[in-house]
Parts: structure tokens; C-alpha cells; sequence
């Protein structure tokens, strides 16, 4: 029990997805989590107001299921699995954040100061999530996929266009990180 109660390294994690990948491949069917968005879109009728949602959503039925499955493993590891682990940080990277004004940092893994409850309720963090969403949900539909769907099917079927767009991702992240993030906080 101890193994599955450990967070698992990367010659754990990667082969699983790759089998979950070739699995995929085998079936015809294509990994990403943006898709459900539109089935999500589609199911609750949006095909009466754009023609883009008119689709059969028994299509991505498989897709949904993964939702679901990300939604029901985020709640079984969150509750059961590692409540009030600490995070192994880089003392540096815990200074520096610490330095913006995180307090929390090395203790949980959504610092309290972007996901806290005070956030949700208060117009900058309301702002910041909705721009947050419309810019997420803008670049997921330019970019034709999401991050998971571009890195881990794009990259591994060789495709140019998705290791462009994992190039952005990571540009973007960089900016974020080091001049959008310390601006806001």
C-alpha cells in the first residue's frame, strides 16, 4: 500500500501513459482534454445557437469517460491519498516565491493566494480567473488542441504543428511565470 500512497517517478508515470497513448492509437481515437469542452458544449445544446456544436456527441462519448475518470482520481488522490503532504521544493524557488508573497508555498500545491476562497469572491481574482479562462479558452481552440493533447498525442504521431504549439505553451509559460505572475502579485 505504501507504493501507491507515494508520488510515483517519472519511469512509472511515463511508460503509463505511453501504453494509455498506444491504446488510443489502437482504437482510432485521439487524447485530449479540450474536446470535451465542445461535447460538454454540445450536450447542453449549444448547436442551436453555432453550427460548430451541431455534432453527434456519442462520438466523444470515450472522451467524456476520462473526464470523468480525471475528476473521480483528482478526489480519491486528493482526500485519501496525500492530505497535508509537503511539497518538495528548491529552497530558492520557495524564497522567491515567498519573496512575491506566497505564503503557503511548499505545503500545498495551489497556493491560497490564487485559489483561496477570499480570491474567488474578490474582483481581482474574479478579473484575473476570467481573463485567465477566456485567454485559456481562446488559445486552446486557436491553437486547434490542448497542452495535454498537442505534448503527449501531437509530439509522439511527429506531427510539426503541435511541436509548435508545445513551443508556444512553454514560451508562454516562461512569461507568465517571470513577468505576468510577479506584476499581478
Amino acid at each position: 500500500m505504501d507504493f501507491i500512497l507515494q508520488p510515483w517517478a517519472w519511469y512509472i508515470g511515463g511508460p503509463l501513459i505511453a501504453i494509455s497513448l498506444l491504446l488510443y492509437f489502437y482504437f482510432g481515437k485521439n487524447f485530449g482534454a479540450s474536446k470535451n469542452f465542445d461535447t460538454l458544449c454540445t450536450l447542453a445544446g449549444a448547436g442551436r445557437v453555432s453550427d460548430y456544436f451541431k455534432k453527434d456527441w456519442k462520438d466523444r462519448d470515450f472522451a467524456l469517460l476520462f473526464v470523468i475518470g480525471l475528476i473521480i482520481g483528482g478526489f480519491i488522490s486528493a482526500t485519501y491519498l496525500i492530505p497535508n503532504q509537503s511539497i518538495d521544493l528548491n529552497p530558492k524557488t520557495v524564497q522567491e516565491l515567498a519573496d512575491l508573497g506566497f505564503s503557503s508555498i511548499g505545503n500545498q500545491y495551489f497556493p491560497d493566494e490564487i485559489f483561496g476562497e477570499e480570491v474567488f469572491f474578490s474582483l481581482k481574482g474574479f478579473f484575473i480567473l476570467l481573463v485567465s479562462g477566456v485567454l485559456i479558452g481562446f488559445g486552446t481552440r486557436y491553437a486547434g488542441g490542448c497542452t495535454s493533447g498537442h505534448a503527449i498525442t501531437g509530439l509522439s504521431s511527429l506531427q510539426l504543428p503541435s511541436l509548435l504549439a508545445v513551443i508556444g505553451f512553454f514560451i508562454g509559460g516562461i512569461i507568465a511565470t517571470w513577468y505576468i505572475i510577479p506584476i499581478l502579485f
